[in-house]
């Protein structure tokens, strides 16, 4: 596929047809921008029903990027084995969520992060994230994801991990996150994974897939005005409505 934007009249987005693998319009398609990886890792997405972003969402596209990836779209789950559909051990899993918690005030050494369920850094960092099998990431805005935490108790049993990440999302002006540390589906999966596994050609792979998104989307903007509905900021669940 050609990195430029197929050309396409402008009209109403929902006639121009989707990638029937990334899900996208076709003019955002970049499947040819994804590397498929090995990873010892199984990788587990739980979308918030409402965060179906169809332009700019990353769930997807993340799973294009690993053999045996899950994407699951819902409120709740009785297990974690109920979802997987085999038995498995919660406590050999990771759930990001990061919640009210920020790795700069924990001074923790790391930028991934093991806490425990009072909000305090594990003394056993290490042999923790050598025994996962597996990692999940919870795909919606801060209320969305709080929302999937709340309504899904078996979490607890899984260890719960944060991220420190040292750049702002790629993202930019095109979907401001309320938090400096607010990172994409993708990116996040990016950098948890490599970080876990010692892999750095984890992250780069996925961050190329997401520039290469975002350079598309970009594009599209500029060539068709108007075909593209602005995105939506990502809220944070605790700022009161004024």
């Amino acid at each position: 596929m050609s990195d430029q934007p197929a050309a396409v009249p402008p009209a109403d987005l929902e006639a121009i047809a989707d990638c029937p693998r990334c899900g996208k319009p076709l003019p955002l398609c970049v499947c040819d921008a994804v590397t498929p990886l090995r990873s010892r890792l199984q990788l587990l997405i739980l979308q918030h029903p409402q965060e179906q972003d169809r332009l700019l969402g990353t769930a997807r596209l993340t799973t294009l990027h690993f053999a045996g990836a899950v994407l699951k779209i819902g409120l709740s789950w009785p297990s974690l084995s109920k979802i997987l559909g085999h038995d498995v051990d919660p406590a050999r899993w990771a759930v990001l969520y990061l919640g009210s918690l920020r790795l700069a005030d924990l001074a923790a050494d790391e930028d991934v992060v093991v806490v425990d369920r009072k909000g305090q850094v594990d003394p056993h960092q290490r042999a923790i994230l050598r025994d996962l099998e597996g990692v999940i990431l919870l795909d919606g805005s801060w209320s969305q994801a709080k929302a999937l935490w709340w309504r899904n108790p078996w979490m607890l049993k899984c260890q719960r991990v944060i991220l420190g990440p040292a750049r702002p999302s790629l993202y930019g002006k095109l979907r401001r996150e309320p938090r400096r540390d607010g990172l994409s589906t993708i990116e996040a999966a990016g950098m948890l994974m490599a970080r876990i596994e010692g892999r750095p050609e984890i992250e780069t792979a996925l961050h190329a897939s997401f520039a290469a998104l975002l350079a598309k989307y970009r594009a599209v903007q500029a060539n068709l005005p108007g075909l593209l509905p602005p995105p939506k900021p990502k809220r944070d669940w605790r700022r009161r409505r004024r």
